[in-house]
């Protein structure tokens, strides 16, 4: 069989849907000795070749330099899938070219558009992103109704689709995904590191974007509840590529804080003001450096498909403070705690306990070994080359 999947996205820059796509890819050619495998890349990669050879069935690459969420997308992307005579393909998101009919197979990993429809998630205008918003629900809905079968991260997420958008239960298999391995290595460079970041206390860390649905804004409110309740012992690290949602969260918090520092004599910078750290964009080689060092893991997203990173957190034996909504008491189970992430007092206490209570960190630990062992690569590669035989099935 030839296997076409769209690998446009992939790499760590685009965050939990790049790292899926990268891990995805890899376990597949770890596993799969019979299957051809196409992959529709921006510019094409050297991290597959390792495990290429393994792969009986052969692996190429096809240029396809064209930007997700466009008209060329639509048009120019479905052309060149239609030149490779695909058997089956994988969109590992919903972004499917409204009039590619042949057969596939869809990854849906949250319903976010439908839930949080915010026009702040936005760089366009009021016309422009209603328009934007009303095709993207056009072409997931086309996803959906087309795919042979549908791929979610989640039991919240299966239960969402079905109740949102009436998908068959039938329809869907749920394949966990995994954190990103483990990497950490003895390393001198620790110090350097937490320098070059401006890193000089103990810190809660946060990685992922700035989204509004990921609730930094809300975080921010809780972190400085923590401060005047129990001193600047501590600072916030945020890690993400800094972004339009970023820079105006950035000047939001210093906007706030840029006249109680001038009356003080501090030096106000863009990226460090009031015990938060904003580090923009950290390379795979120095985040675990970050992770291991960090004093705890916070969590305050009002809406998941999934949630990667409190699993890669917990990796680097780091206890975890979250966020009580959607699919993270699923994904998580016992091995964090929770918090109303509306709840801003609630959650600059839940911080604090995290922190302090040394009990209640070695149970969460403990019990992150035995959480983590519920997801890996192998089994999300294995689990979605099923969901492909189960298309061929279908056909015959």
């Amino acid at each position: 069989m030839k296997i076409g999947i769209d690998c446009r996205m992939m790499g760590s820059k685009q965050a939990g849907l790049g790292r899926y796509v990268e891990q995805l890819v890899l376990g597949l050619l770890e596993i799969d000795k019979e299957n051809e495998y196409v992959l529709f890349v921006m510019t094409p990669p050297s991290l597959f070749h390792k495990v290429a050879s393994p792969n009986r069935g052969g692996i190429k690459y096809v240029l396809a330099d064209i930007p997700w969420y466009s008209w060329q997308e639509q048009i120019k992307f479905k052309k060149i899938i239609d030149q490779e005579k695909i058997d089956l393909m994988h969109f590992p998101h919903w972004n499917v070219p409204l009039f590619y009919n042949k057969p596939f197979v869809v990854t849906v990993h949250d319903l976010i558009m439908y839930h949080y429809p915010r026009q702040e998630a936005s760089t366009h205008g009021l016309i422009v992103y209603w328009l934007k918003d009303l095709i993207h629900r056009l072409v997931l809905q086309h996803a959906v109704n087309k795919a042979r079968q549908i791929i979610v991260t989640s039991e919240f997420t299966k239960q969402d689709l079905h109740q949102t958008l009436k998908v068959s239960l039938e329809k869907m298999t749920v394949v966990y995904q995994a954190p990103f391995p483990n990497t950490i290595q003895d390393s001198h460079n620790t110090t350097q590191i937490l320098e070059k970041f401006s890193i000089k206390k103990p810190f809660v860390l946060y990685v992922g974007n700035a989204y509004p649905h990921k609730n930094l804004e809300g975080l921010l409110k809780a972190w400085k509840i923590f401060n005047e309740k129990y001193g600047d012992g501590y600072q916030l690290v945020l890690v993400g590529k800094e972004n339009y949602f970023y820079e105006k969260l950035i000047k939001k918090t210093k906007n706030q804080e840029n006249k109680k520092s001038i009356e003080q004599g501090d030096n106000v910078t863009m990226k460090q003001f009031n015990n938060v750290v904003f580090t923009d964009y950290i390379s795979d080689s120095e985040l675990p450096e970050i992770y291991s060092n960090a004093s705890l893991y916070v969590f305050p997203s009002l809406y998941e498909g999934f949630g990667l990173p409190p699993l890669e957190a917990q990796q680097y034996n780091v206890p975890v403070v979250s966020s009580s909504a959607s699919c993270l008491p699923e994904i998580l189970g016992e091995s964090a705690m929770y918090f109303d992430p509306e709840n801003y007092e609630q959650m600059a206490e839940v911080i604090h306990t995290g922190l302090a209570n040394e009990n209640i960190r070695f149970e969460l630990q403990q019990n992150a070994r035995e959480n983590l062992k519920r997801f890996n690569w192998s089994d999300l590669a294995k689990e979605t080359l099923k969901v492909y035989y189960q298309d061929i099935r279908h056909k015959t």
